[in-house]
């Protein structure tokens, strides 16, 4: 039995420092209609805004597109050779909230450049951690998964390149701390009966479940929107001033995720271990 959510929202989010943030979206749709974006009370959101929006919601499925944790299972640690690594996500959760504790708007600045951690992170410059690993860098087991599918997710050790994800990740990470014992986080916590829950996705995910071409999933007008929205046999959405693939992200995730929702499998991963629900988490709809 699964629970049957009556509003869908998907949340596209910036890590980008300063308070407001053109890069954060947020979409919601009902359990019928078109999906319609919600305005903040400024010309943009701030992350702040974000935090307080949410805690005023109910009965609402939350898709936010950063990791909700870092690679662990891998090397048995977030960060393997540190006697202060975390021992599980909520603890690192902790951890990067108190680091960046003096740093306004859920900024992550003092993370990326601690004298530890760095050793982690590719981060610009050229200066690649020795800890980084090989290639395209360390990545969770629903990272494994998603490429297996065909997807291309980034490390979030990564901070560099237009595919990086690690500073979003990381001030989501704080947000997730903030909300920590008032809005359940799956697969941390369990579904709760009532009320709202938040999950990790991937827009890309979401994008090609919508039939768009690899390599095309940022749409950037009404008509391929609308195609797109179609094939999650979603209304048309009301007509935008300006298009970026921040708003249409987040429409088209909420619509997906609507449909994604009603899917017992995608609640129950075959590679979702217990150990691995409290330490690296996992991305919903990856199965």
């Amino acid at each position: 039995m699964i629970r049957r959510f009556d509003r869908f929202c998907c949340i596209d989010w910036s890590g980008a420092t300063g308070a407001f943030q053109p890069g954060i979206a947020v979409a919601i749709c009902e359990k019928d209609g078109p999906p319609a974006l919600i305005a903040p009370s400024a010309r943009h959101w701030s992350r702040e805004e974000v935090s307080r929006w949410l805690l005023a919601q109910d009965g609402m499925l939350v898709g936010f597109d950063f990791s909700a944790s870092l690679p662990f299972a891998d090397h048995g640690a977030f960060f393997p050779g540190w006697p202060e690594s975390p021992a599980d996500a909520r603890a690192l959760w902790a951890s990067i909230d108190r680091m960046a504790a003096h740093e306004p708007h859920l900024g992550v600045s003092a993370i990326v450049d601690h004298a530890e951690i760095a050793r982690h992170f590719r981060r610009h410059g050229g200066r690649t951690g020795d800890r980084f690993g090989r290639g395209i860098g360390r990545l969770r087991v629903t990272e494994r998964a998603a490429q297996a599918m065909g997807l291309a997710p980034s490390s979030s050790f990564n901070l560099v390149g237009a595919a990086q994800v690690g500073k979003a990740s990381l001030a989501g990470m704080r947000l997730l701390h903030r909300l920590d014992g008032r809005i359940p986080v799956w697969p941390f916590d369990p579904v709760p009966a009532s009320g709202p829950l938040i999950v990790e996705i991937y827009t890309s995910l979401a994008a090609r479940a919508a039939g768009v071409a690899r390599g095309r999933s940022k749409l950037r007008d009404g008509e391929t929107l609308d195609t797109a929205l179609a094939a999650l046999r979603s209304p048309p959405h009301a007509a935008l001033i300006d298009y970026d693939d921040h708003r249409t992200d987040a429409l088209l995730g909420a619509a997906w995720l609507r449909r994604a929702a009603s899917d017992p499998l995608l609640w129950h991963p075959s590679a979702l271990t217990p150990s691995l629900a409290r330490t690296e988490g996992w991305t919903f709809g990856i199965g």
